[in-house]
Protein backbone atom coordinates (compact mmCIF):
# COMPACT_ATOMS: atom_id res chain seq x y z
CA UNK A 1 0.00 0.00 0.00
CA UNK A 2 1.49 3.35 -1.05
CA UNK A 3 1.81 5.96 1.68
CA UNK A 4 1.51 9.70 1.36
CA UNK A 5 4.87 11.43 1.95
CA UNK A 6 3.44 13.68 4.66
CA UNK A 7 5.12 14.26 8.04
CA UNK A 8 3.05 13.16 11.02
CA UNK A 9 4.15 15.65 13.65
CA UNK A 10 4.43 15.79 16.62
CA UNK A 11 5.70 12.21 16.59
CA UNK A 12 9.02 13.25 15.04
CA UNK A 13 10.11 13.65 18.69
CA UNK A 14 10.11 9.85 18.87
CA UNK A 15 13.09 9.87 16.51
CA UNK A 16 14.96 11.92 19.10
CA UNK A 17 13.91 9.50 21.83
CA UNK A 18 15.32 6.60 19.81
CA UNK A 19 18.65 8.41 19.48
CA UNK A 20 18.67 8.90 23.25
CA UNK A 21 17.98 5.20 23.85
CA UNK A 22 20.76 4.23 21.45
CA UNK A 23 23.16 6.44 23.39
CA UNK A 24 22.11 5.07 26.78
CA UNK A 25 22.40 1.50 25.46
CA UNK A 26 25.99 2.13 24.34
CA UNK A 27 26.99 3.16 27.86
CA UNK A 28 26.40 0.07 30.00
CA UNK A 29 27.72 1.77 33.13
CA UNK A 30 25.45 4.79 32.78
CA UNK A 31 25.64 8.12 31.00
CA UNK A 32 24.86 11.68 32.11
CA UNK A 33 22.39 13.98 30.41
CA UNK A 34 25.29 16.24 29.41
CA UNK A 35 26.98 13.35 27.61
CA UNK A 36 23.69 12.29 26.00
CA UNK A 37 23.20 15.84 24.75
CA UNK A 38 26.74 15.89 23.36
CA UNK A 39 26.36 12.59 21.51
CA UNK A 40 22.83 13.20 20.17
CA UNK A 41 23.18 16.91 19.45
CA UNK A 42 20.00 17.65 21.38
CA UNK A 43 19.81 20.75 23.61
CA UNK A 44 19.75 19.85 27.31
CA UNK A 45 16.47 21.77 27.74
CA UNK A 46 14.75 19.63 25.10
CA UNK A 47 16.44 16.50 26.35
CA UNK A 48 15.07 16.80 29.87
CA UNK A 49 11.45 16.40 28.73
CA UNK A 50 12.40 13.35 26.67
CA UNK A 51 14.25 11.77 29.58
CA UNK A 52 11.27 12.44 31.84
CA UNK A 53 8.96 10.60 29.40
CA UNK A 54 11.45 7.73 29.00
CA UNK A 55 11.77 7.37 32.78
CA UNK A 56 7.99 7.44 33.25
CA UNK A 57 7.57 4.71 30.64
CA UNK A 58 10.37 2.60 32.11
CA UNK A 59 12.72 2.78 29.11
CA UNK A 60 15.52 4.34 31.18
CA UNK A 61 16.33 4.56 34.87
CA UNK A 62 18.35 7.13 36.77
CA UNK A 63 20.88 5.68 39.19
CA UNK A 64 22.30 7.15 42.38
CA UNK A 65 24.95 9.34 40.71
CA UNK A 66 22.38 10.84 38.32
CA UNK A 67 23.48 8.83 35.29
CA UNK A 68 20.97 7.08 33.05
CA UNK A 69 20.88 3.33 32.32
CA UNK A 70 18.46 1.22 30.29
CA UNK A 71 15.19 0.38 32.06
CA UNK A 72 13.04 -2.72 32.36
CA UNK A 73 10.73 -1.77 29.48
CA UNK A 74 13.60 -1.59 27.03
CA UNK A 75 15.03 -4.87 28.29
CA UNK A 76 11.66 -6.62 27.88
CA UNK A 77 11.07 -5.28 24.38
CA UNK A 78 14.40 -6.69 23.28
CA UNK A 79 13.88 -10.11 24.81
CA UNK A 80 13.83 -12.34 21.73
CA UNK A 81 10.92 -14.77 21.48
CA UNK A 82 8.94 -12.95 24.19
CA UNK A 83 9.13 -9.59 22.41
CA UNK A 84 5.55 -9.74 21.07
CA UNK A 85 4.13 -10.56 24.48
CA UNK A 86 6.27 -7.87 26.11
CA UNK A 87 5.19 -5.30 23.53
CA UNK A 88 1.51 -6.11 23.94
CA UNK A 89 1.82 -5.92 27.74
CA UNK A 90 3.67 -2.60 27.54
CA UNK A 91 1.13 -1.13 25.14
CA UNK A 92 -1.76 -2.35 27.30
CA UNK A 93 -0.20 -0.72 30.35
CA UNK A 94 0.23 2.53 28.43
CA UNK A 95 -3.34 2.38 27.12
CA UNK A 96 -4.73 1.80 30.62
CA UNK A 97 -2.83 4.81 31.95
CA UNK A 98 -4.02 6.89 28.99
CA UNK A 99 -7.62 5.75 29.55
CA UNK A 100 -7.46 6.99 33.13
CA UNK A 101 -5.74 10.22 32.05
CA UNK A 102 -8.30 11.21 29.40
CA UNK A 103 -11.33 9.59 31.05
CA UNK A 104 -12.30 7.73 27.90
CA UNK A 105 -11.96 4.34 26.24
CA UNK A 106 -8.81 4.28 24.08
CA UNK A 107 -7.84 2.12 21.13
CA UNK A 108 -4.89 1.21 18.91
CA UNK A 109 -5.90 0.54 15.33
CA UNK A 110 -3.74 -0.67 12.42
CA UNK A 111 -4.33 -0.92 8.69
CA UNK A 112 -3.33 -4.53 8.01
CA UNK A 113 -3.70 -6.29 4.66
CA UNK A 114 -6.09 -3.61 3.46
CA UNK A 115 -8.37 -3.74 6.48
CA UNK A 116 -9.07 -1.58 9.53
CA UNK A 117 -8.32 -3.58 12.68
CA UNK A 118 -8.53 -2.63 16.35
CA UNK A 119 -5.52 -4.42 17.78
CA UNK A 120 -5.75 -3.32 21.43
CA UNK A 121 -8.03 -1.21 23.60
CA UNK A 122 -8.59 -0.19 27.20
CA UNK A 123 -12.06 0.51 28.57
CA UNK A 124 -13.79 0.30 31.92
CA UNK A 125 -17.14 0.63 33.73
CA UNK A 126 -16.95 4.43 33.59
CA UNK A 127 -15.23 4.53 30.19
CA UNK A 128 -17.22 2.12 27.98
CA UNK A 129 -15.92 1.30 24.51
CA UNK A 130 -17.97 2.26 21.48
CA UNK A 131 -20.75 -0.11 20.46
CA UNK A 132 -19.46 -1.61 17.19
CA UNK A 133 -22.87 -1.77 15.59
CA UNK A 134 -21.30 -1.75 12.11
CA UNK A 135 -18.02 -3.61 11.51
CA UNK A 136 -15.17 -1.07 11.66
CA UNK A 137 -13.77 -2.62 8.49
CA UNK A 138 -16.84 -1.31 6.63
CA UNK A 139 -16.98 2.08 8.35
CA UNK A 140 -13.62 3.71 7.60
CA UNK A 141 -15.41 6.63 5.89
CA UNK A 142 -17.35 7.44 9.07
CA UNK A 143 -15.26 6.57 12.13
CA UNK A 144 -12.40 8.66 13.53
CA UNK A 145 -10.23 5.54 13.45
CA UNK A 146 -11.02 4.83 9.80
CA UNK A 147 -10.63 8.41 8.61
CA UNK A 148 -7.31 8.75 10.45
CA UNK A 149 -6.03 5.61 8.71
CA UNK A 150 -7.33 6.77 5.33
CA UNK A 151 -5.46 10.09 5.68
CA UNK A 152 -2.24 8.06 5.71
CA UNK A 153 -3.02 6.33 2.39
CA UNK A 154 -2.60 7.82 -1.06
CA UNK A 155 -5.54 8.33 -3.43
CA UNK A 156 -5.17 4.87 -4.98
CA UNK A 157 -5.05 3.26 -1.54
CA UNK A 158 -8.21 5.06 -0.47
CA UNK A 159 -10.06 4.18 -3.66
CA UNK A 160 -9.00 0.56 -3.32
CA UNK A 161 -10.39 0.47 0.21
CA UNK A 162 -13.69 2.11 -0.72
CA UNK A 163 -14.06 -0.15 -3.74
CA UNK A 164 -14.11 -3.08 -1.31
CA UNK A 165 -16.12 -1.31 1.40
CA UNK A 166 -18.79 0.87 -0.18
CA UNK A 167 -19.65 4.16 1.47
CA UNK A 168 -22.92 3.86 3.38
CA UNK A 169 -24.95 6.35 5.40
CA UNK A 170 -24.66 5.24 9.02
CA UNK A 171 -26.14 8.39 10.59
CA UNK A 172 -27.48 11.70 9.30
CA UNK A 173 -23.95 13.12 9.75
CA UNK A 174 -22.10 10.50 7.70
CA UNK A 175 -20.28 11.81 4.61
CA UNK A 176 -21.41 9.67 1.69
CA UNK A 177 -19.82 11.62 -1.19
CA UNK A 178 -16.34 10.27 -2.03
CA UNK A 179 -15.12 13.60 -3.44
CA UNK A 180 -16.12 15.50 -0.30
CA UNK A 181 -14.64 12.78 1.91
CA UNK A 182 -11.29 12.87 0.09
CA UNK A 183 -11.26 16.67 0.21
CA UNK A 184 -11.71 16.61 3.98
CA UNK A 185 -9.02 13.95 4.36
CA UNK A 186 -6.59 16.01 2.26
CA UNK A 187 -7.25 19.14 4.30
CA UNK A 188 -6.79 17.38 7.65
CA UNK A 189 -3.77 18.98 9.41
CA UNK A 190 -1.19 16.35 10.43
CA UNK A 191 -0.98 17.75 13.97
CA UNK A 192 -4.74 17.96 14.61
CA UNK A 193 -6.76 14.94 15.82
CA UNK A 194 -9.34 13.53 13.38
CA UNK A 195 -12.84 13.81 14.84
CA UNK A 196 -16.02 11.76 14.46
CA UNK A 197 -19.01 13.76 15.68
CA UNK A 198 -21.76 11.11 15.58
CA UNK A 199 -20.80 10.11 12.03
CA UNK A 200 -20.35 6.44 12.92
CA UNK A 201 -22.92 6.07 15.69
CA UNK A 202 -25.58 8.31 17.17
CA UNK A 203 -24.69 9.05 20.77
CA UNK A 204 -20.89 8.67 20.37
CA UNK A 205 -18.05 11.09 19.55
CA UNK A 206 -14.48 10.01 18.82
CA UNK A 207 -11.02 11.36 18.06
CA UNK A 208 -7.92 9.74 16.54
CA UNK A 209 -4.27 10.67 15.95
CA UNK A 210 -1.85 8.89 13.58
CA UNK A 211 0.76 6.43 14.79
CA UNK A 212 3.67 6.00 12.40
CA UNK A 213 6.36 3.41 13.02
CA UNK A 214 8.31 2.63 9.89
CA UNK A 215 5.94 1.90 6.98
CA UNK A 216 3.07 0.80 9.23
CA UNK A 217 -0.23 2.71 9.14
CA UNK A 218 -1.91 3.06 12.50
CA UNK A 219 -3.70 5.37 14.90
CA UNK A 220 -4.50 5.96 18.54
CA UNK A 221 -8.13 6.83 19.27
CA UNK A 222 -10.66 7.52 22.02
CA UNK A 223 -14.44 7.48 22.27
CA UNK A 224 -16.90 9.30 24.52
CA UNK A 225 -20.67 9.11 24.95
CA UNK A 226 -22.42 12.20 23.58
CA UNK A 227 -23.17 13.51 27.09
CA UNK A 228 -19.40 14.00 27.48
CA UNK A 229 -18.91 15.64 24.09
CA UNK A 230 -17.84 18.86 25.80
CA UNK A 231 -14.67 17.01 26.91
CA UNK A 232 -13.76 15.71 23.45
CA UNK A 233 -11.34 18.39 22.30
CA UNK A 234 -9.45 18.52 25.60
CA UNK A 235 -9.29 14.72 25.67
CA UNK A 236 -8.11 14.66 22.05
CA UNK A 237 -5.35 17.15 22.85
CA UNK A 238 -4.20 14.95 25.73
CA UNK A 239 -4.33 11.93 23.43
CA UNK A 240 -2.12 13.79 20.96
CA UNK A 241 0.42 14.76 23.61
CA UNK A 242 0.53 11.29 25.17
CA UNK A 243 0.83 9.33 21.92
CA UNK A 244 4.65 9.42 21.84
CA UNK A 245 5.16 6.43 24.22
CA UNK A 246 2.86 4.31 22.05
CA UNK A 247 4.78 5.23 18.88
CA UNK A 248 8.04 4.59 20.67
CA UNK A 249 6.98 1.08 21.72
CA UNK A 250 5.96 0.29 18.15
CA UNK A 251 9.21 1.69 16.75
CA UNK A 252 11.63 -0.19 19.02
Amino acid sequence: MALKPVPTAPFHSVQYALRVLETVSRHGGGVTDVQIARETGLPVAHLSSLLLMLRREGYVEQVADGAYVIGDSLVLLGSGLTRREALEAKLQETLTELRDSVGAAVYISRYIDGEVKITQFADGPRTPKVNEWVDFRSAAHASAVGKCLLTQLDQNGRRDHLARHKIARLTSRTITNERILFSKLDSQPATVPVLDLQEYAVGTVCAAVPLTAGSAVGCLALSLPIEHAHRLRAAADTLNRRAAPVVLSLAI
